[in-house]
C-alpha cells in the first residue's frame, strides 16, 4: 500500500494509516457497535494473515478495512467497518481504495452488506451470488447415508497437504497458511473418504457467540450434508454458526436442523472470476465472510 494516501489529512481530521495489532481492540470494539459477533481472539486470527488500513481521528479509530492476498492473483477483502457517527463522509470509499491499491491484476472477492453493496459496486465490484448466513442452536441431525466406498473420518495433522489441495480447488485461491492455521486449531475436522483418498472436508471451531461449521469442501451436496451433520450433532446444544452459498441447496435442511437463516450478503468480485476447475470439489460453506 502506497504510504501518501494513507497518511494524507482531510478536512474531517480522519487520516488512512497501516493498521497494526496494537489496533485490534479498538477494531474490536467498531465491530462490536455494529453488533457483529467477532470475538477480540476472532480479529487476531484473521489479522495474522492480513493487510489493514485504520481510518484515525484525533488518535480514535473510526474505521477499519483488511485485505490478504491468496497467492499471485487473488485476494479477498473484509471487515471494512466505520463507526456510525463518522458514516456519510465518505471514510469507507477511502479505506477501500487504499486497499484496491495495487491490486489491478488480481481477482478481488468480498461479501457486501446491503449498505455496501453501491459502493463495490462503484468501485468495479459485480455481483456473481449470494451468501446464506444461518445459525441457532444446533439439534441433533439424522446421520447422512453414504454410498458403499465413502465414509466419514477424523482428518489428521498429516492430511494438511490434501486438504490444502481440495480448498484451493473448491475455493479457487490458494489459502494454504491460512487452513493450517485453521486445521490446528479447529475444535474438530472431519473427513469424507472414499476409497482412502480425501474428497471432501469439513471443520468445527470457535467463532463469535459459539461455534462455527465451515469450511465445508464436498464433492456434492449429500456429502456436504454428512460432514455437516457429523459436525452439528457434535456440538448439538450449542450456538452453531454456518455461512453457505446459495446455490448449494442446503438452506431448508440447516433450518430442519435448527439453523436459521438471519443474513444474506452479496457475493461480489472485481476482476477475472474465481476459476474451478470442472471435476473439483465445491465450496459449500464459508471460513467467514471476510476472508471467504
Amino acid at each position: 500500500m502506497s504510504e501518501a494516501p494513507e497518511n494524507a489529512p482531510t478536512t474531517d481530521g480522519v487520516v488512512l494509516r497501516p493498521m497494526t495489532s496494537a489496533d485490534l481492540p479498538q477494531a474490536h470494539a467498531l465491530s462490536a457497535d455494529l453488533r457483529w459477533p467477532h470475538r477480540l481472539a476472532d480479529w487476531e486470527q484473521v489479522f495474522a494473515h492480513a493487510e489493514g488500513i485504520a481510518a484515525e481521528r484525533d488518535g480514535e479509530l473510526v474505521g477499519t478495512g483488511l485485505r490478504w492476498r491468496w497467492g499471485e492473483r487473488h485476494a479477498t477483502i473484509g471487515l471494512v467497518i466505520v463507526t456510525p457517527a463518522c458514516q456519510g463522509r465518505r471514510i469507507g470509499h477511502r479505506l477501500m481504495r487504499s486497499l484496491l491499491d495495487g491490486m489491478e491484476d488480481r481477482s478481488l472477492l468480498l461479501h457486501a452488506t446491503s449498505q455496501g453493496r453501491g459502493l463495490y459496486e462503484r468501485l468495479g465490484f459485480v455481483r456473481t451470488g449470494e451468501v446464506r448466513q444461518h445459525q441457532g442452536i444446533a439439534q441433533p441431525a439424522p446421520l447422512i447415508a453414504l454410498q458403499q466406498g465413502w465414509r466419514l473420518r477424523p482428518a489428521g495433522l498429516n492430511e494438511l497437504p490434501a486438504l490444502q489441495a481440495l480448498d484451493t480447488a473448491a475455493r479457487g485461491m490458494p489459502r494454504e497458511a491460512l487452513i493450517a492455521e485453521l486445521l490446528q486449531g479447529a475444535d474438530a475436522c472431519v473427513v469424507l473418504d472414499h476409497d482412502n483418498t480425501a474428497k471432501g472436508f469439513a471443520m468445527l471451531r470457535r467463532f463469535g457467540r459459539g461455534h462455527a461449521i465451515g469450511p465445508v469442501v464436498a464433492p456434492d451436496a449429500e456429502g456436504a450434508k454428512a460432514l455437516i451433520a457429523h459436525l452439528a450433532g457434535l456440538n448439538a446444544g450449542n450456538f452453531t454458526r454456518i455461512d453457505i452459498d446459495f446455490n448449494s441447496g442446503l438452506a431448508e435442511w440447516l433450518e430442519a436442523i435448527g439453523l436459521l437463516r438471519v443474513d444474506a450478503p452479496t457475493t461480489m468480485v472485481r476482476g477475472a472470476p474465481l476459476a474451478r476447475p470442472a471435476e473439483a470439489p465445491a465450496l459449500f460453506a464459508l471460513v467467514t465472510q471476510a476472508v471467504g
